[in-house]
C-alpha cells in the first residue's frame, strides 16, 4: 500500500498517528520552525511518542555518523514516521540507513505503517553516475527525495508494510527555510557541498582527504603527499562548468589531522553545468599517474568510514578501470551515458513532483 499525501503530518488524522505508539527516525532537520520545535517533541507533547532514532554522534561532529534502529524497538510501535534530509548521492549514510531498515522489515514481516515527511533533494534533478549492483540499486547521484528513493525500494522489495509520503509542499518549513539552512549531516554544511559530494566523496575511498575536517568539505582535496604536484607545476584536468585553483590545507580530523595538505579547490561557475562524478575520476585518474603514494584504500578509520575503498563506492569495475588506467575515458563516458539513461528510464516511475524531471548533463 501507497499513498501521496499533500497535508502536513501534524494534521494527519489517522487513528495510528493520534492513538498508535510512535517511533520517529529523524536528523536536525525534522525542525518545524512554525511550531518551534522538533517533529517527535509535538508526538511527546501528544502523549504518544514511543521511541526516537537520530544520529549516533552530535550535530556538529566530524565522524561519519549512522542511525541505528533496533528491531526489538521497532516492534515496540505500531507507526514510524521518517524525517530526514537527503543529499542527493547514494553513498550518503542516513538514506541508506533508512533503506536498509526498509530490508529489515520487509525480512522481518515487521508491518507498521512508514509516513515519510519529504523534503526537497538539494542536489536536484540532475543524475550521475552508474547504477549499483549492491542490493539497492541507485545511480551515484540519483535525482530524487528521500520519499521517491523510499517509493522505488519499497516496490523493488515488495514490501508489505504501508508507506505514505508526504509532499514536499505540504510542509511549512520546506517554504520557509532553504534545504541547507540546518546542515544535512555534519560534513555538509553549505550550498555547494551536495553539487560536488557526488564526485567528491570518492576520495574517501582513498588516502587523499576531500576536505573532512575543513571549513570546505568536498569541495578540497588533497595530501601532504601531493606537494609534487604544486612543485611541478602540475595542473589536473579541468572540467565544464568548474575552475581548480591550487590550495594548502590543514583537516582538523582524519588521517592528516594537523598535518599540512596540498592539493586544489574546485570552483563552481555561476549556473554552468557541472558532473561531479566524471571530474573526480578524471581527477583520481591524473593523481594516480602522478603520485606514487596514492592508494585506492582508505585504511584510517578515525572517521568511521571502516576501510572504505574506492571500488566499494565506485561499485563499477569500468568505472575503477578508468581510474586506474585500464580503460579509456571514451569508453568510461559512454558507460556512463548508457547507465544514466537506464536509471532515468527505472526512477521516472517513481517521481512523486513531474513538474521537475530527471535529466544529465550531456
Amino acid at each position: 500500500m501507497f499513498s501521496f499525501r499533500t497535508t502536513p503530518i501534524f494534521e494527519q488524522d489517522d487513528l495510528v498517528l493520534r492513538k498508535g505508539r510512535v517511533g520517529v527516525f529523524c536528523t536536525p532537520n525534522c525542525w518545524h520552525p512554525e511550531r518551534g520545535e522538533y517533529l517527535y517533541e509535538t508526538f511527546a507533547k501528544r502523549g504518544n511518542l514511543k521511541h526516537v532514532f537520530s544520529p549516533s554522534t552530535p550535530e556538529f561532529s566530524n565522524k561519519e555518523s549512522h542511525i541505528y534502529v533496533p528491531l526489538e524497538q521497532l516492534r515496540e510501535t505500531d507507526v514510524l514516521i521518517v524525517e530526514i534530509q537527503g543529499a542527493g548521492a547514494r553513498y550518503f549514510a542516513y538514506t541508506n540507513d533508512l533503506l536498509e531498515l526498509f530490508s529489515s522489515m520487509s525480512e522481518e514481516k515487521i508491518n507498521i505503517p512508514v509516513f515519510i515527511v519529504d523534503h526537497i533533494n538539494p542536489a536536484g534533478r540532475q543524475v550521475e553516475g552508474t547504477m549499483s549492483e549492491a542490493m539497492f540499486k541507485l545511480a551515484h547521484r540519483h535525482g530524487l527525495t528521500v520519499g521517491e528513493i523510499a517509493s522505488l525500494v519499497h516496490n523493488d522489495l515488495n514490501a508489505r508494510f504501508p508507506l505514505h509520503v508526504i509532499s514536499v509542499s505540504a510542509t511549512p518549513s520546506n517554504r520557509e527555510l532553504l534545504p541547507w539552512t540546518i546542515p544535512i549531516a555534519a560534513d555538509m554544511p553549505g550550498y555547494f557541498t551536495c553539487s560536488l559530494y557526488s564526485g567528491s566523496a570518492l576520495w574517501s575511498g582513498t588516502n587523499v582527504t576531500p576536505g573532512i575536517g575543513t571549513t570546505r568539505p568536498y569541495e578540497i582535496f588533497g595530501a601532504p603527499f601531493m606537494e609534487s604536484l604544486h612543485n611541478s607545476y602540475k595542473m589536473p584536468p579541468a572540467a565544464d562548468g568548474a575552475t581548480l585553483r591550487p590550495c594548502r590545507f590543514q583537516p582538523s580530523v582524519g588521517e592528516y589531522a594537523g598535518r599540512q595538505c596540498f592539493g586544489y579547490q574546485i570552483i563552481l561557475e555561476p549556473g554552468a553545468s557541472y558532473h561531479a562524478l566524471s571530474h573526480a575520476l578524471q581527477l583520481m585518474n591524473f593523481v594516480y599517474r602522478n603520485c606514487e603514494e596514492f592508494s585506492i584504500i582508505n585504511d584510517d578509520d578515525s572517521l568511521g568510514f571502516n576501510d572504505r575503498t574506492l571500488i566499494d563506492l565506485l561499485d563499477d569495475e569500468v568505472l575503477y578501470g578508468y581510474v586506474t588506467g585500464d580503460v579509456e575515458w571514451e569508453t568510461a563516458r559512454e558507460h556512463i551515458k548508457e547507465q544514466e539513461q537506464k536509471w532515468i528510464k527505472k526512477a521516472r516511475k517513481f517521481l512523486l513532483y513531474e513538474e521537475n524531471q530527471l535529466f544529465r548533463v550531456k
